[in-house]
């Protein structure tokens, strides 16, 4: 889904720019909200296995791959407006150090990948988890809905981009058919994915789980007749691993994954790379701005085993990503912490 320079004319491009310039703002003023002391450490470990996870091609159906998006995962961990964030750090990262996604087309890939998978993925979330019981195996349920969905989401959003702003002149029609067919695919792969990952931080760690805020289930009392809400006690969750444990677990996992596990990856074109080859959409691309950067295609420069090569530009844009990653959300927290303070409050 990442999509080159040369797809989308220079208007639409610098349209979805400031769609998505706009779309982070309000995201910076949203994560102060949705973060606090024990989820802004996550925050940036999501963004790291997103970074991971996304190097994974799975194969889906006739000689094409999909990897994940991550944009429902994020919402789903951390909030929708973190999410944003979370997204669209690890697009700048792939985008100037690994050439993978266009620098010009930045803002389509903000606005596609990262604002329209996490809003309607956490939109479709919070739909099924109101109507669904309101236990754990729910928000693994939900997740693995909103996944599904929001990666069709994203590839009629690219349709339309294309629609509006496309360089070459074939068929919307055609175009729509193959994107949104194979991405129902990828969808799949993209829900299994989710799922497991929620319900795993659902298991031992639900109070970090921001969209399993406030499921519990309220205990009712029988008073006069009538059921009241019995308020909930103060007792904190127990946990069964501390948020360090978590969080060390996190980042060698996205380590063993972008370092080893990555090579046996499909070396098939992904979705949107099919159908542009198939249906003559890259017919304009242009060289990447960044194709001579010493980790350009997921490689290490001047080391000539494969394995080794993609091994070392996996573990280094995993380390890359936590620690950009994190500082972001270090700063949101610290901004956070300053509009909350007592001499910010004392005139009220």
């Amino acid at each position: 889904m990442h999509v080159p320079d040369g797809f989308i004319n220079a208007p639409a491009s610098a349209v979805t720019g400031v769609v998505a310039a706009g779309a982070i703002a309000v995201s910076l003023r949203g994560a102060r909200r949705e973060l606090d002391e024990r989820t802004a450490p996550l925050a940036g470990l999501v963004a790291a296995f997103i970074f991971a996870v996304q190097m994974l091609n799975f194969p889906v159906a006739a000689g094409t791959s999909g990897h994940l998006l991550g944009g429902a995962l994020a919402a789903i961990l951390v909030g929708p407006c973190t999410g944003v964030l979370c997204v669209s750090v690890v697009l700048l990262m792939q985008g100037i150090l690994f050439a993978d996604g266009g620098l010009t087309a930045l803002g389509v890939n903000i606005t596609d990948m990262a604002i329209v998978t996490t809003v309607v993925g956490y939109a479709v979330f919070r739909g099924l988890v109101k109507v669904l019981p309101r236990k754990r195996r729910s928000v693994t349920v939900a997740s693995f809905v909103a996944a599904l969905v929001s990666v069709p989401a994203a590839a009629v959003a690219f349709t339309f981009l294309y629609a509006v702003g496309g360089t070459t002149d074939i068929a919307i029609g055609k175009v729509a058919t193959a994107m949104i067919g194979v991405h129902v695919l990828i969808g799949i792969g993209e829900a299994a994915i989710t799922a497991l990952t929620v319900g795993a931080v659902v298991a031992v760690r639900p109070d970090l789980v921001y969209g399993a805020r406030g499921l519990e289930q309220k205990l009712k009392l029988r008073v006069n007749g009538e059921l009241v809400d019995v308020p909930p006690a103060p007792a904190p969750v127990a946990a069964r691993t501390s948020r360090r444990a978590l969080w060390i677990t996190g980042l060698a996992t996205s380590v063993v994954l972008a370092g080893f596990v990555s090579f046996y990856a499909s070396s098939n074109p992904d979705g949107l790379e099919k159908v542009a080859r198939d249906k003559g959409i890259d017919r304009n691309v242009e060289k990447h701005a960044s194709a001579d950067s010493p980790l350009a295609d997921y490689g290490v420069k001047d080391v000539e085993n494969a394995r080794l090569s993609g091994g070392l530009a996996g573990v280094i844009g995993v380390g890359v990503t936590v620690v950009a990653g994190s500082t972001v959300f270090w700063a949101v927290r610290r901004r956070r912490t300053a509009d909350v303070s007592p001499a910010s409050t004392s005139a009220v």
